[in-house]
């Protein structure tokens, strides 16, 4: 599954498997570092620096995998496994905006992180959609992930804020794709892939920038 999500995420940005997630994947929460083993948090990224090595490790709870495994998003996404589906791509998300950054040697702020995992949930989800049910554009979507969502004060703890700004950041960014991909032919597809990768490819400063100019 995780390997399917980074295949997904590496064709809409154009990004190089470089990495196998799944050699980075961890599902037992029993071997995560003692300070972080007290969390609720389905989904982590562990980030260690050992002089110039960078060790990354992709957690997400075994639970989610199987039910993923046994109602798969690429098969149907639907309201019984999307929240399943959400956690699992948000955290192969980090995995490749960490890989893909590290190669160039590009430090990168949680805000960013956050940042373009809101965005890959958004935009992963319509590409399933959308092959799913050609010619129906979900916009029930936009709704349910920045609308209805809630930052979870207890896993945020002090950095709700950041949490909430990323999340206000992505809605604005979605909200833009959304109207170029509703646009008649097959150019709006191609238009939104464009500025896909153009975004994905900018550092915090510009992105926010980017986003500030759409208003």
């Amino acid at each position: 599954m995780v390997q399917a999500l980074q295949k997904l995420l590496g064709a809409i940005y154009d990004v190089p498997l470089t990495y196998d997630v799944a050699d980075f994947l961890l599902t037992d929460r029993g071997r995560l570092p003692q300070s972080v083993q007290a969390s609720d948090a389905d989904e982590q990224v562990l980030v260690a620096e050992d002089g110039d090595t960078i060790w990354v490790t992709l957690y997400l709870e075994a639970g989610v995998l199987r039910r993923l495994e046994a109602a798969s998003p690429f098969e149907a996404l639907h309201a019984g496994n999307i929240a399943d589906y959400w956690t699992a791509l948000e955290g192969v998300s980090h995995f490749v905006y960490l890989a893909r950054n590290a190669a160039f040697d590009r430090a990168v702020t949680l805000l960013e992180l956050e940042l373009q995992g809101e965005i890959d949930k958004y935009v992963g989800s319509l590409w399933l959609l959308q092959e799913q049910n050609p010619g129906r554009f979900p916009v029930e979507l936009h709704h349910l992930l920045f609308e209805r969502a809630r930052v979870d004060a207890g896993l945020a703890g002090d950095r709700i804020g950041l949490y909430r700004r990323a999340n206000g950041y992505a809605e604005r960014f979605c909200r833009r794709l959304a109207r170029t991909l509703r646009l008649p032919g097959a150019s709006a597809r191609a238009a939104a892939i464009a500025e896909l990768r153009r975004f994905y490819r900018l550092n915090r400063e510009r992105k926010l920038q980017h986003i500030e100019r759409m208003a």
